[in-house]
């Protein structure tokens, strides 16, 4: 191959990704948060955009030491994606699990509570004393219904209350000096449910700022977050190889036919209810037809077996009023 040819192809190429991203860039310009937990933020250059969203989350600066790899992290046989989660370790030996999901878990709370456990064994060796067990925090970013109530970010967090006097149990000041804590519930994990379905996409603060980004994968520029803009800048599609690009297309593919395969299964078991259900009314109308017919029979029978002693006694010269009294019938069926 000549020269000339070599840079027809190469020209062919770079207009192929200037047409690719050109493309996504009308759709959507920056790729989305799970993506970019996957592939971008597990790199030291990121850590200040993660510890940005976390610092905003947690009402408190945030320093990132490292990111541990789970075995949740990574691609299951199927290949699929429906969740993804890191393991972080700040500057103060905590750890944070950030998860995000999509598809629906009726028992997503208790996973949570599962998690965290889990995490508090993994660092807690057979020779150290309980005061050494790690806090735990765990995030949750979710795109279903969990449980009901309005609001789109929910904290919760261990107390002891009395149950006579109603106070609220703490820590003596030795404990505070030796656990270097000031409340009981900073021993204990935390958890955030953030219910992404539930934000208005307004942004009222700077922690609405990140769920806003969450949500749409858009990053005005007036957004002040910490951390938001460089968010902004790591996660243009614009800085995407074609292959990266490709992955990433693909990625969102397998998401959508998830999404696809989550939803057929939903409205197959809607309508299988509802034949389900109306084979049963129908099977229960019979029965109770069955049932009223057997009673209007009885009513019936009943009534005319009065009937037929009233006529025996009226032949006999009793008056329709003296019969009225035997029978129960009424004179005017008489």
């Amino acid at each position: 191959m000549n020269h000339g040819s070599r840079r027809d192809v190469a020209i062919i190429i770079q207009n192929q990704k200037f047409k690719i991203h050109n493309h996504y860039q009308m759709a959507r310009t920056l790729i989305s948060f799970d993506w970019a937990m996957k592939r971008l933020l597990r790199s030291k250059a990121n850590f200040d955009i993660l510890e940005g969203f976390l610092s905003e989350l947690l009402g408190e600066d945030i320093t990132i030491l490292d990111i541990l790899e789970s075995e949740s992290n990574k691609e299951n046989k199927s290949g699929k994606f429906n969740r993804v989660d890191l393991k972080v370790k700040n500057s103060k030996g905590e750890f944070i699990i950030i998860e995000l999901q999509y598809d629906r878990e009726y028992d997503y709370l208790q996973r949570m509570l599962y998690g965290t456990s889990r995490v508090i064994t993994e660092h807690q060796k057979e020779s150290e004393s309980y005061d050494t067990v790690v806090k735990v925090i765990s995030v949750n970013i979710l795109y279903f219904e969990l449980g009901q109530g309005t609001d789109y970010v929910y904290h919760g967090k261990t107390s002891f209350v009395g149950i006579h006097d109603h106070d609220t149990l703490q820590l003596d000041s030795r404990q505070k000096e030796r656990f270097g804590k000031l409340q009981i519930h900073s021993l204990y994990p935390e958890y955030y449910i953030i219910r992404i379905n539930n934000f208005d996409s307004i942004a009222r603060n700077t922690l609405d700022e990140w769920i806003y980004f969450l949500k749409n994968s858009e990053i005005p520029d007036n957004f002040k977050a910490k951390g938001i803009q460089k968010a902004k800048e790591s996660f243009s599609v614009l800085r995407m190889s074609v292959e990266e690009y490709q992955a990433y297309q693909a990625f969102q593919d397998e998401l959508r036919d998830e999404a696809s395969y989550v939803e057929t299964k939903r409205i197959d078991a809607l309508y299988q209810g509802r034949e389900e259900g109306f084979a049963e009314g129908m099977e229960k109308g019979k029965e109770i037809g069955v049932l009223e017919g057997m009673e209007k029979g009885k009513e019936i029978g009943v009534l005319e077996g009065k009937l037929e002693i009233a006529r025996r006694l009226l032949a006999s010269g009793i008056s329709k009023k003296e019969v009225a009294a035997i029978t129960g019938i009424t004179v005017d069926l008489l």
